[in-house]
């Protein structure tokens, strides 16, 4: 069994990623791009890098359109999952009672679409119960090796992905993908807010060729070592 470093108490630090790839890496994968927050300070840090933004939410997909315009920045209106087709995809609602009117207003100008997923939320609910799922639809989903076959892509930087509880789905479906990755940083949940979300320890389980950099409450960064 793989032995886990202890959680950090700090946040992310880009910076930390930046030192990693370093600033002539050449290809990102962003998997779940939202609104393209983290994508902008990609564009800026790696002036190199052609970066790949994936996102399945409708109203995500219309803010980020409307915030990121840049030819290294290839929008891909898809999810990442275990097979190549459609997928019911849950649609989240609701704002959290701490945000103001006018902040929501700029943030989530359609209501809250940051939890989305391919997978049904568990104690989601629970944990986050304004956070509501009322609806769902079918989003396209592509293998992350059917993708990367599809496009030509080759040897990969960095992983960024935030995927609301279907990290293992994109693993299982991005071996060959993964394994000419260098670095991945990725949600997890030792709690099963959706649906058979693997815990961190199963993760790694699954990427037996990667190790822990650093591991965060929510987060942890990886570091292939075959590369």
């Amino acid at each position: 069994m793989t032995t886990l470093p202890p959680i950090s108490p700090e946040k992310v630090s880009l910076n930390h990623i930046r030192a990693l790839i370093g600033v002539n890496a050449r290809v990102i994968l962003e998997i779940g791009a939202h609104h393209g927050w983290h994508t902008a300070w990609f564009l800026k840090t790696f002036p190199n890098a052609t970066i790949y933004a994936f996102e399945p939410e409708p109203r995500a997909i219309t803010n980020f359109k409307a915030s990121i315009s840049d030819p290294r920045i290839h929008l891909q209106e898809m999810a990442v999952g275990a097979t190549d087709g459609e997928a019911k995809f849950y649609v989240s609602s609701g704002l959290p009672p701490n945000l103001s009117p006018a902040d929501a207003a700029i943030a989530y100008p359609q209501g809250w679409d940051q939890s989305g997923s391919l997978r049904v939320p568990k104690t989601h609910k629970i944990v986050w119960p304004w956070c509501k799922f009322e609806g769902a639809g079918a989003v396209k989903v592509r293998r992350l090796d059917t993708w990367a076959r599809e496009n030509g892509i080759g040897p990969v930087d960095l992983i960024w992905a935030d995927t609301q509880g279907a990290e293992g789905d994109l693993i299982s479906g991005g071996h060959e993908t993964l394994a000419r990755t260098r670095y991945l940083y990725t949600e997890y949940s030792n709690d099963e807010w959706y649906e058979g979300q693997p815990t961190l320890a199963q993760l790694m389980e699954m990427l037996p060729n990667f190790t822990v950099l650093k591991r965060y409450k929510d987060d942890v960064l990886l570091k292939n070592n075959s590369n």
